[in-house]
């Protein structure tokens, strides 16, 4: 199999690339504090489940996996900040919070699935 095809991957990208597009019209400030940080969190997500990927052993994986998760969360606190401070919009919020909640749950269940046909 190759990343590009894994699912939960292609999902994580493409929120990196929603992500983007919205804190690069944000004011200098904005973007140097919560911009930055929400940037790193979300695109550490794929960048966690291409680094576990590119691994090899399920073990390995799993950690970087669970990595990706705990930067998924950190995501959600930093949209919702962004929200409490009217950089985007309730409705945004949600939709991106909604993405983020259908992204765990994929991103779960692969964790689950890791290592369960390996001897």
């Amino acid at each position: 199999m190759e990343l590009e095809k894994l699912n939960v991957y292609k999902i994580a990208m493409e929120l990196g690339e929603k992500i983007w597009n919205i804190i690069k019209f944000w004011d200098d400030f904005s973007n140097k504090t919560i911009g930055r940080q929400l940037i790193r969190s979300t695109d550490f997500v794929a960048a966690n489940i291409a680094e576990g990927f590119g691994r090899y052993h399920f073990k390995e994986n799993k950690n970087f996996l669970y990595y990706a998760r705990g930067s998924l969360y950190e995501t959600k606190t930093w949209i919702k900040k962004a929200c409490n401070r009217n950089l985007i919009k309730e409705d945004v919020h949600e939709k991106l919070i909604n993405e983020l909640e259908k992204l765990g749950v994929k991103l779960n269940n692969y964790i689950a699935s890791i290592g369960k046909n390996n001897h």
